[in-house]
């Protein structure tokens, strides 16, 4: 029959497209990928208003046995729930070939997700370049490559969409090592963390990117009721309280006067943001 790969987007139970909630009642078995990003409510309010029962897909079993979920996706309708857009993680692209690969049709129904979403911040889309993820990092693992693509957009003048690291079902290197299906609670990266990190990259490489006079965007729950957005330089927003995940951060390249004046209404403080915010004059 037909793999559907389904876009949740990115707030409620109700994001759902009117296309993509006719595919899942229409299925036969439902998973819900719940590694690579979260919806503001939990699989039993998604149950309810589907009207079917959703089996949790994590990253061992999309990774490790997609063929799991593509089971019998020959003769039956399987859906494959994906928080925002299907093919936001190469994760979901990789499960689309491998059903190719077998003979299974696939159809994709698409969404909102962060990638354009965060042009609610006031920033245009078409001057963002390439998005970074900036990953959690522990005592013997401090990567910074993902800086020198904040380099290569600020010298373009093009905005950085930040993507900040989720932590879900991950196992200790002890556990991981002795076998033991033991997990760590779920953490998800904060806008304070990241830009603690940021700054500490910034002191290392001194490339004058991204120092604590730079201006940028925190967001967070971003499509919810209750989404939040702040802007200030890298200093403002190690202290600023964006509430629960998820959260994400921008890094503005030139801005145009009117991205500025969309920017300025979530200073942390105006006269700070004046200050500090370069502006094309043009």
């Amino acid at each position: 029959m037909v793999l559907y790969v389904i876009g949740l987007g990115l707030g409620d139970e109700k994001d759902i497209t009117v296309r993509g909630l006719e595919a899942v009642r229409a299925c036969d078995r439902i998973y819900l990928e719940a590694y690579t990003s979260i919806l503001s409510v939990g699989k039993d309010r998604l149950e309810a208003f589907y009207g079917k029962p959703i089996i949790v897909a994590d990253r061992e079993m999309v990774e490790s046995d997609s063929d799991a979920i593509l089971k019998d996706a020959d003769k039956v309708d399987v859906a494959f729930l994906v928080v925002g857009d299907p093919y936001g993680a190469t994760t979901h692209t990789d499960l689309v070939t491998r059903a190719k690969e077998l003979g299974i049709p696939v159809k994709s129904v698409h969404n909102a997700s962060i990638m354009n979403a965060v042009g609610c911040c006031g920033l245009q889309l078409y001057n963002y370049g390439q998005a970074i993820s900036i990953v959690f990092w522990n005592d013997s693992w401090r990567p910074d490559s993902f800086y020198d693509k904040i380099v290569a957009n600020r010298k373009m003048g093009l905005h950085t969409l930040c993507l900040l690291d989720i932590k879900v079902k991950e196992q200790s290197w002890e556990n991981l090592a002795r076998g033991r299906k033991i997990y760590e609670p779920p953490r998800y990266m904060l806008v304070s963390q990241a830009v603690e990190q940021l700054l500490e990259i910034e002191e290392n490489r001194k490339e004058n990117v991204c120092t604590r006079t730079t201006i940028a965007v925190g967001l967070s729950r971003v499509g919810s009721d209750d989404q939040k957005i702040v802007s200030g330089t890298l200093e403002e927003l190690l202290e600023a309280d964006l509430g629960g995940p998820l959260h994400s951060m921008v890094i503005p390249g030139d801005m145009h006067f009117l991205e500025a004046q969309c920017l300025k209404e979530f200073a942390v403080n105006k006269e700070s943001f004046d200050k500090h915010c370069k502006v094309l004059d043009h």
